[in-house]
């Protein structure tokens, strides 16, 4: 078992933690309406595709990672757990600005939230409970009196009390529009601000664990989020969705709700397992921000040239009935043109 101290957070950090799940969770309510669950309704297609990336292949992707890497036990269920999760309201941001689907984004992201009370669970205890024994053998060698099992009920309750300020964010946008943005807005900087606080804080009382941290445990951290975008967009791509809807299912996969993570290792384990759990969730936490951002600033800067070629190719298939191809010679095309020639 790797060694983090119990009590990996404070109490004023938990205390934080707790405020910052409650925050994020009532702005992303305050930014759905019944329309974005009538909306996944009526664009099944895209939907099945997302669902499919978001409960089929991250979970796959993270048990994968979890016996590559041979993570130890309570850091290959947190990792496990973190594939397992529903979409985040973050993902929203990200597809906004790397120009793709934001309605298909909002849409899986309330579906697969409610869809999560089910699949959770069950994908959970599908794919951890060979770590989960594992684990329980390490505790009693240890000499923990407790034995070790997934907690299940618990973690239905804990995804059920989560969703009660995503309801509350939802009452407050039907009444009060102008309320509703304004704490739609401000989840996203909470979260910012106390992951910050939370990684130094960490930084302060336990700084030699970012050096004595394992490089298994900051791939894992990292490649769950990098493997989620890249098999998202293939898996799009695939069924032939439109570049936007490739881009927004893609940072959908690849982007979960951290804070649904942090509630449920807060609510549903105990030390010393707890604190394993919550350092793997807050690197996550950390790099999926960098990663993001850097995978949102290539969709952005391809995603013009992508969706105006698709949108030429529909009107040449329409009016030809075939997929338009260049009939000059590569070497005689610009350098512009020739990288799109490619895409074709």
């Amino acid at each position: 078992m790797m060694e983090i101290e119990r009590q990996l957070l404070s109490g004023l950090d938990q205390a934080l933690l707790a405020l910052m799940i409650l925050v994020i969770m009532f702005g992303m309510g305050a930014g759905l309406t019944p329309e974005d669950f009538r909306s996944a309704l009526r664009r099944p297609r895209g939907m099945v595709i997302g669902f499919l990336s978001q409960f089929g292949l991250m979970p796959l992707i993270a048990l994968g990672l979890a016996v590559l890497l041979d993570l130890p036990p309570a850091l290959a269920i947190a990792l496990v757990l973190i594939g397992c999760l529903p979409g985040g309201s973050t993902s929203n941001m990200f597809a906004y600005f790397a120009r793709g689907s934001v309605a298909l984004s909002i849409s899986m992201t309330a579906a697969s939230t409610l869809l999560a009370l089910v699949m959770l669970p069950l994908l959970l205890e599908l794919y951890t409970s060979g770590f989960a024994a594992r684990l329980d053998a390490e505790l009693r060698a240890a000499g923990e009196d407790a034995t070790f099992v997934i907690p299940r009920v618990n973690i239905i309750i804990s995804l059920l009390l989560v969703l009660v300020p995503v309801a509350g964010g939802m009452i407050l946008r039907r009444r009060s529009p102008g309320w509703a943005k304004a704490a739609e807005d401000t989840a996203g900087f909470t979260a910012i601000i106390v992951i910050l606080y939370l990684i130094t804080s960490a930084a302060l009382r336990h700084g030699g664990l970012y050096v004595s941290t394992p490089w298994q445990i900051y791939t894992g951290a990292v490649g769950v989020g990098l493997a989620g975008f890249l098999f998202g967009y293939l898996m799009s791509g695939a069924f032939r969705l439109e570049p936007r809807f490739r881009r927004a299912i893609s940072l959908e996969t690849g982007i979960q709700n951290g804070p649904i993570a942090f509630a449920i290792i807060l609510l549903s384990f105990a030390e010393p397992v707890r604190s394993q759990m919550l350092w793997l969730a807050i690197l996550y936490s950390t790099f999926i921000v960098i990663s993001s951002s850097f995978i949102t600033l290539w969709y952005r800067r391809v995603g013009r040239i992508d969706d105006e070629l698709h949108r030429n190719n529909r009107v040449h298939q329409r009016l030809f009935g075939e997929a338009f191809q260049t009939r000059y010679p590569e070497a005689l095309l610009p350098p512009k043109l020739r990288r799109i020639a490619h895409r074709l």
